[in-house]
C-alpha cells in the first residue's frame, strides 16, 4: 500500500454509510494509534472517547450544529484533554517510566522535579491550552492512520464543547472535549469523495534550504 496514494484517497467525509460498522480490529488499531501518539514529555494529558451508541450520538447531533456525520458514522471519536495537570499525573508518568524502562529513581528525580516546576508556573488555562495543542497532533495522527487503514473520517471543530461535556458527563472524569472525528465508511453517493484535492504546488508549500 502506497502511503501517498492513501492520503490522496482520504477526504473529509461529508456523508457516511450508516449501515456499515467498523470491525473491532479496526477500532483497536485506532485506539492503539491514539495511545502511541507523541506527546510533550510523554505525559499523555489526553483521552479518547470511542462512542458507538446511536442513542448517545443522536443526543449529541444538535450540539454539533446538526452535522449528521456524528450519528451516521460507524463510531464517533471525541478527543478530550484533562481539565488540569497535577503533581499526581507527573508522579504516575515517571512511575511508569521507572517500571517499564527500569530507570533508577536518582536519574528520574531531577526530570520529575523540573516538570512539576514547569506546570506550577502555568495557570490552569495555560495547562489546558498546552494539552489542546497536543490534541491536534493526535487528530492528525489518527487521520493518517485511518487513511492507511482505509477508514473514512471527518475532522470536526464545529460543535459546542460545553454541551458535549454535559451530555457525556465529562466533568465526572475531569475531562473537556476538544475535537471530533467521526469514522466509518463513505456513502456511495457522497459527491465530495470524487472531488479533486486542491493544494498548493509542492514547491510553494515546501521550502528547502
Amino acid at each position: 500500500m502506497n502511503t501517498i496514494d492513501q492520503l490522496k484517497w482520504r477526504y473529509a467525509t461529508k456523508k457516511f454509510d450508516a449501515s456499515r460498522i467498523l470491525s473491532e480490529e479496526k477500532i483497536n488499531i485506532i485506539k492503539q494509534a491514539f495511545n502511541l501518539t507523541a506527546t510533550s514529555f510523554g505525559l499523555q494529558t489526553m483521552s479518547l472517547l470511542v462512542i458507538k451508541s446511536k442513542e448517545t450520538r443522536e443526543a449529541l447531533v444538535p450540539h454539533a450544529y446538526n452535522q449528521k456525520q456524528v450519528v451516521d458514522a460507524s463510531h464517533l471519536l471525541v478527543i478530550c484533554v484533562q481539565d488540569n495537570i497535577t503533581d499526581t499525573d507527573i508522579d504516575i508518568h515517571f512511575g511508569n517510566v521507572k517500571d517499564i524502562r527500569e530507570t533508577p529513581e536518582t536519574i528520574l528525580e531531577p526530570f520529575k522535579k523540573n516538570l512539576k516546576l514547569t506546570m506550577e508556573g502555568k495557570t490552569i488555562e495555560e495547562r489546558q491550552d498546552w494539552s489542546i495543542k497536543q490534541a491536534y497532533i493526535a487528530l492528525g495522527n489518527l487521520m493518517t492512520v485511518c487513511a492507511i487503514e482505509q477508514i473514512d473520517s471527518c475532522p470536526m471543530e464545529g460543535f459546542n464543547p460545553q454541551a458535549f461535556d454535559d451530555v457525556l458527563k465529562l466533568q465526572d472524569k475531569n475531562l473537556k472535549s476538544v475535537l471530533l472525528l467521526p469514522v466509518g465508511f463513505r456513502a456511495e453517493d457522497d459527491k465530495f469523495s470524487s472531488f479533486k484535492k486542491v493544494r498548493k504546488q509542492l514547491n510553494d508549500a515546501v521550502i528547502e534550504m
